[in-house]
Parts: structure tokens; sequence; C-alpha cells
């Protein structure tokens, strides 16, 4: 209960901030009354002042429901002081919880105002105060000096209470001392002697051996200045005293709550006559009470703790035989940190050095694995103390009793008991999962120590010393079976680092900033697993306070963890992304020009330039002592990622944790990033990283990612994929652009519009894109953009799913296209109707022709629509090169099955199979991406029949407008690059292309359709009658049009194109055009 008591009072100074008061204590309404009611406390006549309080009677209800949980808090309060000083239970803790709690009370500002409002509106609603309230608030003005009061009352206490603290005389002093002293005795080494390495650790006094040095000096301090007048007489007493003052300068009351001792202590001796030497004792333990014992005993455990947690873990069966070495180190370690805490954040610092401990994250971390070994190897431990309970304790416990000269019948029954208790405990196996419980057992020795201890008790404890020693082993030995967890928390619970948040915090950030401490950095999830055992049954409102601050700083540390190693990780791979710079072709042309030079002894450079170094001369080391940045990153990223991968999972407050997860998701971010940003798209000046050298980047980018396998138990193919993935999309997961939306935007926005004015040609012998020499160059060079490697690089990088997408933009843009020439045929409808009909009329052609409108923006039109179509063409072939690369049996497969389609398959059929066709990159008769673009244009004011006039109409106005070209001076036909450089050579996929799609919609035949073509376009053979050599300057070169168009075409013939143009006429024209290139060239 006393406890409890505290907890519920340390609450109040959580809730006395101005956020979570009482409501009526921040009332401004009720402002005045308040005021009055802690004056006059406590006597407060409500009967006569009712100007002051009538604004408390309307809220008198409320005031009474909702401050009696405050109020009956004081009441257990007094409940505790008035009752407990008869117990004898943990005599010592009594005290100190005691004057904790009194303490506390002193320091609640409001606890006058909640009692006062609470009595008042108690009287105004039953008619009279509360019974307890003449006591409570006699109490609450007694104890204004709680630490003067309470030393008054423990006169009569003296003499029991020092003689509580002097037994400390042989414990305290023991476990003080200095980092020197342990060294020198090998505290808590098992190595240190071989021979004796499976004799169990035996001490005279177990409990004491693992006691807190924290709660002792909480027992000194109080306890000495309760009943200080032992101090003049007692020097035992005195040396305890000094000894706990130059240990500590502030003593924790709870959690954050600080005492501190030199203050207080003279503060209180001050005024008592004759202890004027105490005051000057104080005063010279402040001076020599430094950090520098308590830094070198840190410094000291963290390598013994080391050797320990290494030696268990090779060795899981000592734990057996030196599990008191593990929880004397565990309880060692605890003190320190917590002292370190608790000086750190309330000392004005003289040596910060003292103050400030950037390795603190290592010595939690071997808490951390020590207790890890218990919790694991709890079984191998419960083994060997049953063991040792049955075939050991039990016996020699069994001669103690009987050599016993006076046993009362009461001692006798509670001593047989225990020995039965540990002769049965050895019928029960450990792998049986049978559960063992010896606090009975425990606490009949706690009820046979309170028989034995009275003054005129037949057996007395004190003159059989064997068999209290005896005893508080066995009682320790049981408890190694059936309370390990409760050990654990008893001797290395952190859950006070809950309340000390910002130096917490702080204590993280310091360990991340060490590489070589950035390996413990675990550590402070793992401390965030205490933080639920500092809770109460008692006190169920905090539970989710602390719980949720648990869960909080466990996924800040988990987050910041996985940020510095993915941090890490990124400047490694940029590091190598460097490196893999330096390998692209466009750097070897300066060592083969220097090379050529040489052979050639001409002379290069600047004299006194230095040479250029090599590709992989950073890996050529003259010194072993040689770091460099990249091995520094690694050294880093390995030991921080030793943390992550240190546990699988955490468990806090019934929340799973996995920080592997947290870095993997931090990986999948960052590189979805890193792939954007490496595209270096600017919008402003339109340039973009080169598809090959972006695939380089991104691949030695992998490369790094896939190395992080050998530091943490991730998987980074799930990471490839999740983000590489979503790449190939139009937008990522966040709604971020992707480098398929950049490429696509930049090919049709930038390249193929500059196509579009004239400044790039597609040259089909290279199959690429070039620039043409124009008075404004261009800022980039196109074919570094589309030849095959580069479409390889961008298929590789995008992804069928990205080449999909790419081709349906495409695909939009030439359906616009199509738009706009339907519009120019509607326009021109009537006199394309007519010259459908008049092919075989020459002269009412030629008459028919003047009247048509827009020729050349038709032709125009048509030969943006097939530039694009030779891009889409180009980007097919690669795609479909990469896919037999990684998947040449699917792609065979798909390949074998397009091409025996049968001709008479249903057509929505063969479209599903093209559609297949068309996603693993192979070429197909009728391009079904085409297909769905144009379909959705169909318009609701025009019939089915008119739209199909339309696009026969549409095929005739390209044929009859094709002699137009040959007056264009650079219609003219190149063989070097088997095309023209005004891209008309690209009308032949856009004829054969658009007619396709358009009767497959229309469901018409598209060999007549292509006929009809041939037929409408045998009117360049009246160019050929042309006497204006403008009107005839690249007449062959339009000659050359038709038989691009007739090899485009799955569905024409040369016999067919014979029947409409002399084969004689392309011969002497293909003659005419090499002719002409070669006296050109020449």
């Amino acid at each position: 209960m006393p406890i409890e008591i505290v907890k519920r009072a340390i609450l109040f100074l959580f809730e006395m901030n101005i956020s979570a008061k009482p409501s009526y204590l921040v009332d401004k309404n009720l402002e005045s009354a308040v005021k009055f009611i802690v004056r006059k406390f406590p006597a407060v006549e409500t009967r006569n002042n009712n100007q002051q309080l009538a604004q408390l009677q309307k809220e008198k209800s409320e005031i009474l429901k909702n401050l009696a949980l405050y109020y009956f808090t004081f009441v257990d309060v007094m409940e505790f002081k008035t009752v407990n000083f008869d117990l004898t239970k943990n005599y010592l803790d009594l005290v100190v919880t005691y004057t904790t709690l009194m303490t506390i009370l002193s320091r609640i500002e409001e606890r006058k105002a909640i009692i006062g409002l609470y009595n008042y509106a108690h009287e105004m609603t039953h008619g009279a105060s509360d019974r307890e309230y003449p006591r409570l608030g006699q109490m609450i003005v007694d104890y204004e000096n709680p630490l003067k009061k309470m030393m008054e009352e423990f006169v009569p206490h003296g003499k029991s209470l020092s003689d509580a603290l002097i037994s400390l005389h042989m414990v305290y002093p023991r476990r003080n001392l200095s980092a020197d002293q342990w060294r020198n005795a090998q505290l808590l080494s098992l190595i240190s002697a071989p021979s004796t390495m499976l004799n169990p650790a035996q001490s005279d006094t177990m409990p004491c051996e693992y006691l807190s040095l924290d709660t002792m000096e909480k027992w000194i301090v109080f306890g000495f200045i309760l009943c200080h007048a032992v101090l003049n007489s007692d020097a035992a007493a005195l040396t305890l005293w000094k000894l706990a003052l130059q240990s500590s300068t502030c003593l924790c009351l709870f959690r954050d709550e600080v005492f501190h001792i030199h203050k207080a202590a003279e503060d209180l001796f001050v005024n008592i006559r004759g202890y004027n030497k105490r005051i000057n004792d104080i005063r010279e333990c402040k001076e020599q009470a430094l950090g520098s014992m308590h830094r070198e005993r840190r410094k000291f455990l963290r390598s013994a703790l080391k050797e320990l947690a290494t030696v268990l873990a090779d060795q899981p069966g000592l734990l057996g035989p030196k599990a008191l070495f593990v929880f004397m180190a565990l309880s060692f370690a605890r003190d320190e940190i917590i002292w370190l805490l608790r000086h750190a954040d309330n000392i004005q610092k003289k040596s910060t050095d003292d103050f400030i401990d950037k390795h603190i994250a290592e010595l939690i971390f071997y808490m951390e694995e020590l207790r890890a070994h218990v919790r694991k190897y709890g079984p191998v431990m419960q083994r060997y103390y049953v063991q040792y309970l049955s075939g050991f304790d039990a016996v020699v416990l069994n001669e103690l009793v009987q050599n016993l000269s006076v046993c009362p019948e009461d001692e006798s029954i509670i001593m047989s008991s225990f020995v039965l208790s540990e002769l049965l405990c050895f019928c029960l196996p450990v792998e049986d999962g049978e559960v063992f419980d010896f606090r009975g057992m425990r606490l009949d020795w706690f009820r046979l120590q309170a028989y034995t201890s009275v003054s005129k008790a037949s057996l007395g404890i004190a003159d059989h010393k064997e068999l209290g020693k005896m005893m508080n082993t066995i009682i320790f030995h049981t408890k190694m079976v059936d309370s390990l967890v409760e050990m654990l928390v008893e001797t290395s619970d952190l859950s006070i680092f809950c309340f000390y948040s910002r130096a917490f915090e702080k204590m993280f950030q310091q360990c991340l900033e060490l590489p070589s401490q950035s390996r413990h950095s675990i550590c402070f999830p793992l401390l965030c697993t205490h933080f639920m055992s500092c809770t109460h049954e008692l006190c169920p409102e905090e539970r989710h306070h602390i719980g949720d601050r648990s869960l909080s700083l466990c996924n800040m540390f988990l987050d910041e963890m996985a940020k510095q190693a993915r941090n890490l990780i990124t400047d490694i791979c940029t590091e190598q992304c460097t490196l893999s710079d330096q390998l692209l072709p466009k750097h070897c042309a300066k060592t083969i020009s220097q090379a050529v030079n040489k052979k050639s002894k001409k002379a290069t450079g600047k004299k006194g330039e230095p040479e250029r170094e090599k590709p992989g001369v950073e890996s050529m080391r003259k010194n072993r002592l040689l770091v460099t940045n990249l091995d520094k990153l690694h050294t880093a990223l390995s030991e921080l990622c030793f943390s992550i991968n240190y546990v699988p999972n955490l468990a806090v407050w019934e929340h799973t944790f996995t920080p592997r997860e947290y870095l993997t998701s931090h990986l999948e971010i960052r590189f979805t990033k890193s792939i954007v940003g490496m595209t270096m798209y600017n919008q402003a000046t339109q340039e973009i990283a080169k598809p090959s050298e972006l695939l380089t980047s991104v691949r030695a980018y992998m490369t790094v990612l896939q190395s992080i396998e050998n530091y943490v138990t991730i998987d980074i193919t799930r990471v490839f994929n999740n983000v590489l993935l979503q790449q190939t999309q139009h937008l990522d997961s966040h709604g971020e652009p992707t480098i398929t939306s950049l490429y696509t935007n930049w090919y049709l926005e930038t390249l193929l519009r500059q196509v579009s004015n004239g400044h790039i040609a597609y040259f089909p012998a290279m199959k690429a894109f070039v620039n043409l020499p124009t008075e404004n160059e261009l800022t980039f060079n196109a074919e570094e953009y589309s030849d095959i490697s580069e479409m390889r690089s961008l298929s590789e990088l995008l992804g069928p799913y990205g080449m999909k997408f790419l081709s349906e933009s495409l695909m939009w843009h030439i359906s616009s296209q199509v738009a706009e020439l339907k519009k120019l045929v509607v326009e021109n409808m009537e006199v394309l109707t007519q010259m459908r009909t008049s092919f075989d009329k020459p002269d009412h052609m030629a008459a028919l022709f003047k009247k048509l409108t827009c020729n050349y923006t038709v032709l125009k039109r048509m030969t943006i629509i097939g530039v694009i179509l030779s891009f889409r063409s180009l980007a097919q072939e690669a795609l479909r090169d990469v896919l037999s690369c990684h998947i040449p049996f699917l792609v065979s497969s798909v390949e074998d099955f397009k091409d025996h389609i049968p001709r008479e398959t249903d057509m929505k059929v063969a479209m599903n199979v093209y559609e297949l066709s068309s996603a693993a990159g192979l070429p197909c008769e009728i391009d079904p991406a085409l297909v769905v673009a144009l379909s959705s244009q169909k318009s609701e004011n025009i019939s089915p029949e008119e739209e199909y006039k339309i696009a026969c109409l549409l095929m005739v106005f390209v044929a009859v407008s094709l002699p137009t070209l040959a007056s264009n001076v650079m219609s003219q036909y190149s063989p070097a690059i088997e095309g023209h450089c005004n891209n008309i050579h690209c009308l032949a996929k856009a004829i054969n292309q658009i007619a396709a799609a358009l009767f497959t919609i229309h469901k018409g035949s598209i060999e007549d359709r292509l006929k009809e073509f041939l037929l409408a376009s045998s009117s360049l053979l009246k160019i050929g009658q042309e006497t204006d050599k403008m009107t005839t300057r690249n007449r062959e070169s339009v000659y050359l049009l038709l038989d691009m168009i007739v090899q485009e075409s799955p569905f024409l013939t040369m016999d067919l194109l014979e029947s409409c143009f002399p084969y004689v006429l392309l011969r002497n024209a293909y003659h005419a055009v090499y002719k002409q290139s070669i006296s050109a060239n020449a």
C-alpha cells in the first residue's frame, strides 16, 4: 500500500501544471473564492462569508464530484501516517516511503485549495464538514516543513531506526568502493579464476549483494536526518553519513522528483544548537561529491559486463552457478546509470565530463544483453536451482534444524515445511512446464524472522547466524526458480528514463553521432520495453499516458536509426555512382586521344597539366592505415546495421516493432527519390539524363543496396520490386512523378516536338533521330537519346508497364492529329468524294485537286504521326530485345502464338493476341494501342457509315496530296540515311498503321482500302509530265514513297503497285537519287 499512495501523490505533481489542473483552480470566476479558502485554511467560516463564496454555491455538486479523487487521496496519506508506524515489514523502506510521501505532499502547491474546495462543497451539500477534514486540515498545516516535523516525530523511534541504519556499516562501504578497488578484486570476472568457474557463487549476505546502492543511500540520508542525534555519538553512523553525502548530491524521491541532500540537511541542522561541526561535515562532503568516481565505475562496468555477456553467450550453462554475478552486474550498472541520469539533469555541472557520458549506450546495451541471456536461458537456470534446492540446500538446512538446541513448535513447523518444499520441487521437472511457486515459503521465512527477532523469543535468530545465512541463500535460489522476471525488474529496471525524456533523447543522439557507439543504439528502443513496469493497477489513469510515451519514443528511436542508416547508404551509393560514372564510354575519349597522340609522338595538353587518374586507382592501397571516406562510411554502416539487426522484434505495450521494417521503409522512400533525382530533369531547360547513364547509376545504387543484406536480414529484392514497379507507373504511391512520366514527357514534349519543328530527322539507316544543321543549335544531341542502346536502356528502366504507358501517351498524340485530319476531310468532303470516283480521269482529277484546301497541313500532320510511330517502333524493338534477354522462352512463345493466328480468326480474339504481342515489343499487323486510341474518338453526332466514309476519304486525301511534296527542297531522298530530311519517309508507316487501325475499327477491308490508296496515289504520274523544274525538283525522291509504303505494309504487294505505278519509274528513281547523292558528296 505505501508505494501506491506515493504514486498517487506524485500524480498530483504531473497534474498540477496549468494544462491539467482541476478546472476550478484556474477558473477566473472562482479565483477570489479559492484565494479566500487558502488564506483561511483550515478554519474556513462557510456560514458567514456568503459574499466571498457565493459563486461556489452554483458549482458545489460538480466540485464535490470532481475533487473527490484528490481529496480522498490526501485522506489516504493521512491514514498512512497514523497507522503504519507499527509495521515491521521492511522497516527502513517504510521510513523512506513515509519521508518521501510527506515531502511530496508538501510540494503540491494546490493542496489547501483542493481540500478546502471539496470540504466547502461537502458542507453546502450535506450540511456538515467531511468527518476527516479536521484531522486532514491539521496535518496539512503541521507538515508545511515536513522534515522538521518528522524529526520531532521520530524521537521515540530513534533507537530502533539508528540500530537498523548502523547495521549497514558492513554492507554499504563494501558496495560503495572505487573502480580501482573493483578492478583489483576482479569483480564480476568469470575467467579470472578458471578453476573455480563452475563453482556456485556464494555469499553470507546474498540479498545485499544486488541491493540497490541508491536505496541504501536513501535509507542512510533520510534515516540519519530523522534520528540525527546518533551522528554525534556513534562513529560508525557518522562514517555512513559522510560516505552517502560524498556519493550523491541529490536523491530520487519519486521518478524525476529529487531531493537535494546537502542543502536540505544544512537548512535543517543550522537551527539546531551545537551542530556546527555537522554543518561543516556537510559542506566538506558537498565539495568532495564529484562525479569522477562514478565515471570510473561506469568505465569499469562497461568492460566487466562485456566480458560477462560474451562468456555467457558462449557458455550459457554458467548462468546457473554464476547467476549471482549476473544480478550483481545488473544492479551495479543500473545504479550508475540512474545516478548519471539524475545528476546530469539536476546538478549545476562543475566538471562537464563527469556528467556527460557518450559511452552510456554501451553499458545499457550490455545490461540488455545480460537480461536477454536470463530470459532466453531461464529454463537452464531453473533446472540448475531445482536440483540445487533438493540436492544440497534441503540436506544442509535439515542438518541445521536438527542441530537446534531449542525449537518451539511454531518455528519447528515452519522450518520443516522449508525442507519439505525444497524436496518436493525435485518432483516437478522443468521440462514439463510445471509452474513453481515459492512465495509461500518466502512468506514463512519472513514470518519466522519476525518470531525470532523479538526480545523474549526462545529461538533468537541472532544466536543462529548460520541458519539465517543459509535461509537467505535458499531464498535467493527459490527466486531463481519462480521469480526470474521479478528479479530482472528488481535489479535492472530502467523505466525511470520514461520521466527524463529530454535526457533520454540527448543520450540517443550522442550515441548516433559517435560511430563506435552506434552499434549499441538499439538499447534505447529496448529501454522503452521497461516503461510499463513503472505502472501499477491502483493508478490505471497513467497507464495510457506512459504506454503512449513508450510507443512514441520507441518509434522515434527506430525511425532515427533507420534514417541514419539510410543516409549512410545514400552516401555510399553516391560514391559508388561517381566511380561507375568514371567508367562511362564518354570519359574514355581523352584516354584514347592521349594513347593515339603518344603513338604518333604528338604533344598533348598543356605542360605541367596533371595526368588524369584512371578508374580503379582508388582501390590500390600502399598503406593499410590509409582510410578513405568510403571505408569510414562502410564501417559506420556496419556498426549501425548490427544494432538494427540485433533483435527481430520489440514488444512495447502490446505493440510489436520490427526495426528492420523501418530500414526497409526508409530505403524504399530514398531509393524512389534517388532514382527520380538521378534523371537530373530540369523543367526550365528541358535537360534530362541519358537513359544509359541513368541505368548505370541505378545499377550501381542497386549493387550497394544488395550488399546491405550482408549486414541486415532484410529482403532487398522486395525493395527493388516495390520501387522499380512503382517507377513503371505514371505516379508513385505518394503521388509524385516517376521516371516513366519524366521520360515520357521529355520524349514527347522535347525530342518529338523538335522533330516536328524540322530540327531533328529520323534516320532509318541508323535507327535513331539525328540533329539537323540549323541556325539555332539544340541543347541536346538527339542521337544520344534515341539510338538503339539508349532505347534499350530506357526499356530496362521503364519495363513493359512503363513502355506501355509511353506507347499510350504517343497514341494519344496520334489520336489528336487524326481528329484534326478528320476535320480537314470534312471541310473537303465534297471534292474528295468526287475525286474518289475519278481516279481514271486525270484531267478531271487535276481540276478537282485545285479545289482542295490544306493539302500541306494534311501531309504535315501525317508526317508527325509517322514520326511518332517511328519512335514507337524503336521503343518496341528495344523492349523486345530487352525481354528476349530476360525472358527468352516466354517471348518466343508469344511470338510463335502471334505468327500462327489463322486468318479467319475473330478480330476480337486476334486483337487480344496482338495486345499480348505488343506488350512484349513484337510488331503487329494492326497496332492494338492505336486501335484503342482511335476508337475513343467516335462521335455521337456522326453515324458509323459516315465515320467509315471519312476514313476512306482521309486515305484518298493523303494519296492525292503526295505530288505536292516534290516541290519541297527538303524532300530529297538521301541513300546514306535511307530517308528524307523532312521525315516524309515516315509517311509510309503512318499510312499503313492508320489505315489498319481505322478500318479495323470500322470493320472494313484493309487490303481494299490500301489498294484504293495506291490507285489514288497514281496521280504522282502527272508530275512526270510537268515542265516546271521547281514543281518537280524532287520528283524521284517522292516516287520512292510508294515503294516504302508497299515495303512497310503487310497487306500490299509489289504486283499491286506495278498495276498502278510502273516499276521502271521506281528503278529509275532509285538510280537518279543515288547518282545525285554521289555527285553531291563529290
